[in-house]
């Protein structure tokens, strides 16, 4: 796992240990990365509820509550279901916050209208929902590495936005 990734991951884990908040991740293209650059922080179990890898559609549907007519509609790479991950993941384990990743890390699957690299990210709370689209270039294991920076840069920001991470 990269340094920054690791640094990312403990920078974040500070303020939610602090503000008592748990967290869950659902992940598609990264396999369970985010959850192991979260866990290889020591002290993460105090934030860090767990995490649901959802590679198939049926098992976005079954373990998070992605609809059938949002994978229909737009697929398992888009902003709805993106959406639909955070916020399941979020209200089926009960935590204060959930974070989604969906995409397509190759080096096949892509499309002319979703190529190789298409991910979508969601941060949900209870009150909070952001969606973000990237496109990262690289082979399959950059883009994994890549989506996972993302997804823990949106909780930063979020974290920045909230007044809960100072950084200066």
């Amino acid at each position: 796992m990269q340094e920054r990734i690791k640094q990312l991951a403990a920078l974040v884990g500070r303020p939610l240990q602090k503000k008592r908040w748990q967290m869950a991740v659902a992940e598609s293209c990264t396999g369970g990365l985010l959850g192991a650059a979260l866990t290889s922080i020591p002290g993460s179990s105090s934030y860090f509820y767990g995490g649901v890898v959802s590679y198939s559609n049926q098992a976005k549907q079954d373990l998070l509550g992605v609809s059938l007519e949002t994978l229909t509609a737009w697929g398992a790479v888009s902003e709805a279901t993106a959406r639909e991950m955070a916020e399941g993941i979020r209200k089926r384990c009960r935590v204060d916050l959930g974070i989604a990743i969906t995409g397509i890390a190759g080096p096949d699957g892509g499309s002319p209208h979703k190529p190789v690299g298409t991910v979508y990210l969601a941060l949900a709370t209870e009150q909070v929902l952001r969606i973000e689209k990237k496109h990262f270039g690289g082979n399959r294991t950059e883009i994994r590495e890549a989506s996972v920076e993302a997804a823990l840069q949106m909780l930063k920001a979020f974290l920045e936005d909230s007044g809960d991470l100072d950084i200066s």
